[in-house]
């Protein structure tokens, strides 16, 4: 299943069920993302949001979130761009197995 997970047009799981580490492996890879430690915080704290919120946190709120978990270094918006360039929300929600937030285009 790692090898083609059954994705939309723009790459997020058709169910998020289907998520695991492998997978996130491979949805980052795909996106020219290599998966650090770092990453992983973020992708686990959001997935954490997601099932507690049924929502994806707000750019705003998601850096707080990472602030009060990680520390300061951690917690800013410059920091989330070098993880995951471009557009950060989108590529975070799509390598934690989540549904694209919504005006994330």
């Amino acid at each position: 299943m790692t090898s083609n997970p059954d994705t939309d047009k723009e790459g997020f799981l058709r169910n998020t069920g289907d998520w695991n580490p492998a997978i996130a492996e491979h949805l980052a890879e795909l996106d020219g993302v290599t998966l650090s430690e770092d990453h992983w915080e973020v992708i686990h704290l959001v997935r954490d949001y997601y099932e507690n919120y049924r929502l994806f946190p707000a750019n705003r709120v998601l850096v707080t979130k990472i602030r009060e978990a990680f520390g300061e270094s951690k917690g800013n918006s410059i920091h989330l761009m070098k993880l995951f360039t471009g557009k950060p929300v989108k590529h975070i929600a799509k390598i934690a197995g989540l549904p694209k937030p919504p005006n994330c285009d």
